[in-house]
C-alpha cells in the first residue's frame, strides 16, 4: 500500500506563519496537489462531489491545515490521561470506527502547525502531575501515523516525550509506513502500537489499510528500533470461525517477532460495539456492509454521557474473553494484557 498523498488540500491563512504550515504548502505544490483556502480548519463548506457519498469519499482524501486553537487536551481512554491533538481524521475506510459518528459532517483529515503550543501544554500537564507519569495518547480521533511521513508531526511528538522524565505518548496504527520514525529519539518513552484483527475483519471492514502482513512487518522493524510494542486487537467481532481467525492472527504475529523482541508487548482487547446514531451513519456511507448491527442480538450497555451502546451478550463476551486471552497467553506468556473491554 502506497503512503497517503491528499487529491485535496485546503490551508487556514494563518498556519503559513508556521515553519510547518509553510514546509506543507511548499510540499504539495511541488507534488502538483489542488491547494485551496479556508477561513476555519473547522468550517470546509465547499468540498467537491455530486452527492452524499461522492463528498464523504473526496473529504476522506482531503487533508485541512491549521492551527490548533483550544489547547484544553481531552482526557482520554483507558490507556492514557489525556489526549494529545497532533490530527484529527483518517484516510481509511474502516467500517465500525467510531469517528464515523464523532467527526459528523467533517470526515476531513486535520493537521495543526502550532506544535510549540502544543507540547507547551503537554508540559504544563506533566508538571503539575509530577512525578507521577503523564501519558499521552495520539490517536483518539485519528491514526497519526497515515499522514506522518508528510507532516512529521508524530516524529517531532516522540523527541518531544523523549527528552520528559514523566512523559509517555502512545499511538495506534493500522499503517506500515514508519521507517520515518525509526531514529526519532525516543528514549523508550513511546509505546507503539499495531491495530490488528482476524483476516476477515480486516478483508471486510478494514478498506484503505495496510494489510496484516505489512503491520506485523512493520511491528518487527519498530521493536527493532527499541520501541516499546504493543497490539490493539479491536474490534473483536464473532464472525463465522472467529475462532480460528484470530488463532490464525497470533500464530502470525509470534512467527514473525524474534522471540527476544517479545517480552514487553502489551495487548489491549476491545470487543466490538455500536450505537444507534453509529448504524445509521455506516449504513448511509457503506450500504454495502457485511457488519453485523442487529440490536435485538445485543446487550445494552450505557456508555459515558448515557449513551446506549450495543454489545455482545454476557455469555459471548466470556466466550470472545476467554479464547483471546488464552491465545495471548499460548503465543506471548510473558506479554500483559493491559485490559479486555
Amino acid at each position: 500500500m502506497e503512503p497517503f498523498i491528499p487529491q485535496l488540500v485546503y490551508f487556514e491563512p494563518n498556519a503559513l506563519k508556521y515553519p510547518l504550515g509553510q514546509e506543507l504548502y511548499e510540499k504539495f505544490k511541488k507534488l502538483d496537489v489542488e491547494i485551496r483556502e479556508t477561513t476555519s480548519h473547522n468550517q470546509i463548506r465547499d468540498l467537491p462531489g455530486e452527492n452524499d457519498s461522492q463528498k464523504y469519499r473526496i473529504a476522506k482524501s482531503t487533508l485541512v491545515v491549521g492551527i490548533r486553537k483550544t489547547l484544553k487536551f481531552d482526557t482520554s481512554k483507558p490507556s492514557a490521561e489525556y489526549a494529545i491533538p497532533l490530527a484529527t481524521g483518517c484516510m481509511a475506510h474502516c467500517h465500525y470506527c467510531y469517528l464515523q459518528t464523532t467527526l459528523g459532517q467533517k470526515p476531513y483529515i486535520r493537521t495543526y502547525v502550532n506544535l510549540d503550543d502544543i507540547f507547551d501544554q503537554a508540559q504544563k500537564y506533566m508538571d503539575e502531575r509530577k512525578p507521577e507519569m503523564t501519558r499521552f495518547e495520539a490517536s483518539c480521533t485519528s491514526d497519526i501515523v497515515g499522514i506522518d511521513h508528510l507532516t512529521h508531526s508524530l516524529y517531532k511528538a516522540i523527541e518531544f516525550i523523549g527528552g520528559t522524565t514523566y512523559g509517555r505518548l502512545r499511538f495506534t496504527t493500522k499503517f506500515h509506513h514508519v521507517d520515518h520514525l525509526l531514529h526519532a529519539k525516543h528514549n523508550g518513552n513511546t509505546r507503539f502500537r499495531f491495530s490488528v484483527n482476524s483476516d476477515y475483519v480486516i478483508k471486510n471492514f478494514e478498506l484503505k489499510t495496510s494489510s496484516l502482513e505489512q503491520r506485523i512487518e512493520a511491528a518487527v522493524k519498530v521493536a527493532e528500533a527499541g520501541y516499546p510494542l504493543g497490539f490493539v486487537v479491536a474490534p473483536l467481532y464473532m464472525h463465522d470461525g472467529w475462532e480460528n481467525g484470530y488463532l490464525e492472527l497470533f500464530q502470525m504475529i509470534s512467527d514473525k517477532i524474534p522471540k527476544e523482541l517479545s517480552d514487553n508487548i502489551t495487548f489491549e482487547l476491545i470487543q466490538h460495539r455500536f450505537t444507534k446514531p453509529a448504524k445509521r451513519v455506516i449504513e448511509k456511507n457503506y450500504p454495502k456492509t457485511k457488519l453485523e448491527m442487529n440490536e435485538e442480538e445485543r446487550k445494552v450497555k450505557w456508555g459515558r454521557y448515557g449513551i446506549v451502546k450495543y454489545v455482545y451478550d454476557t455469555d459471548q463476551a466470556k466466550d470472545l474473553h476467554k479464547t483471546i486471552e488464552g491465545y495471548v497467553q499460548q503465543f506471548f506468556p510473558n506479554s500483559v494484557i493491559e485490559y479486555f473491554t
